[in-house]
């Protein structure tokens, strides 16, 4: 049962990929800006819908989480928008690249520190030499 975990993180980064394309498309019809707005608005729908038919939650105990914790839709709009600027002009798999390395670098520190209230993981050397891989690959892919 472990292993449905990483294969709904597997699903969901194929599903980022598969945005990147659509909404790059979209940005490039629309505009960037407007591309963005358009494709959070619909998830807003999406995710209310859900919500309202399928939440279990208290979404009235937001107002008791720490204010920092709701950066999560400014950062999350951010990523929308350099994705539907950025996919037109290097394409998805460039950019999913930097994405990726983007997420293990920070991901990484934030685990080696137990930033924002998370585990700590310490950084070793097989990690720092798989980060700096992965940069490498991010060179290769991206070097004409």
């Amino acid at each position: 049962m472990k292993i449905i975990f990483p294969l709904l993180a597997l699903v969901g980064g194929m599903a980022v990929a598969f945005q990147a394309q659509i909404n790059g498309g979209l940005g490039k019809k629309v505009g960037a800006i407007e591309g963005s707005f358009i494709s959070f608005v619909i998830g807003t729908l999406v995710l209310f819908f859900a919500v309202l038919f399928l939440g279990k939650g208290n979404i009235l105990a937001v107002s008791s989480v720490p204010k920092w914790q709701l950066i999560g839709g400014i950062l999350g709009a951010f990523y929308v928008f350099v994705m539907v600027l950025v996919v037109p002009k290097i394409g998805v798999a460039p950019a999913m690249v930097a994405v990726i390395a983007g997420q293990i670098l920070i991901g990484a520190i934030i685990d080696h520190f137990g930033l924002l209230g998370g585990v700590k993981v310490p950084i070793d050397v097989k990690k720092l030499t798989a980060i700096l891989l992965l940069f490498v690959s991010l060179y290769l892919y991206n070097h004409k």
